[in-house]
Parts: C-alpha cells; structure tokens; sequence
C-alpha cells in the first residue's frame, strides 16, 4: 500500500517546483540540488517504486549533488582570469628599448605607451638601443629586463 495515494509524483513535483523557485530568490544554489532530488523521487514514483525508496534516493541524490557537484559549480562561477593591475601587470610583456640599458647606467623602455627606467636582469648584460627585451620584475620603478627570446633565470 501506498504511503500517499496514487498522486505521490504531484507531491514530488510540488516539492521540486516550490524548491527550483525558492533558489531563484535564494541564488546559492543548494535548493535547486535538493529540487534535483526531488524530481528524482517523482521519476522512481513514476516507475513504481515504493515511497521509502523514493524517499532514500531523493536523499542520497541531493546529498551527492550538494557534496560533490555544487563546490565544483561556485568554483567555476566564482573564478575568472586572474586581474592584475599596476606594474605586476607589466611582467611578462614586451618593451622597446630607447636608450641603452646597462647594470651601472639604467636606460629606458618603453612599455605599451609607458616609459620606465630600466636595468638588464642579468647584472653583465648590456642591452643596445632598438633591442626588444622582456620584463622579467619591476622592483619600485625600475623593470628588470631580458633581450626577447632569452631564458630566464631563476635568480632575481
């Protein structure tokens, strides 16, 4: 005998409808994963299943989705390219250089349309006038730069 009548899937689609709109005020996603459990319970009723099985597997799929599917859901929503701004936004881009950059007598850069003072990365290096070198670090207003092309290392 059945717990509910014959019209246990209306209850179940009730519950659902009620949960899904109920999320749509709430938007942190936890009411429409027991909604999904929900429907879950309407579908075993569907197919004949008893009401303690509906229940269970209502319970089993909710918990499953707010464990497992809902973190993976914020972190997808939540995340985003990562925003750099001021000059840790300069690392990695290319620059011309306008004037001789040397250890013991910084030149200039021109990065986007910015001019920065600039010294090679590599304390021996001397990079010539109309060279196009790569900021490795910008340390106060001083880029620290590599001819373009060249490996960097690890040191800084």
């Amino acid at each position: 005998m059945r717990w509910f009548g014959d019209n246990m899937w209306a209850t179940w689609l009730v519950i659902a409808t009620a949960l899904a709109v109920l999320e749509v005020a709430s938007t942190n996603l936890i009411l429409i994963m027991l909604a999904v459990g929900a429907l879950v319970g309407l579908a075993i009723d569907l197919l004949g299943g008893p009401v303690p099985l509906q229940i269970t597997l209502a319970c089993v799929v909710s918990v499953a989705l707010l464990a497992f599917l809902r973190p993976a859901v914020i972190r997808r929503l939540h995340s985003g390219p990562a925003l750099q701004i001021g000059p840790a936004a300069l690392i990695g881009r290319s620059a011309f250089v306008l004037e001789t950059v040397t250890h013991r007598a910084p030149g200039r850069v021109k990065i986007g349309g910015d001019v920065w003072t600039a010294q090679p990365f590599d304390a021996d290096d001397q990079i010539a006038e109309g060279e196009t070198v790569e900021v490795i670090t910008i340390r106060g207003a001083t880029a620290y730069v590599v001819r373009a092309g060249e490996p960097k290392s690890a040191t800084s």
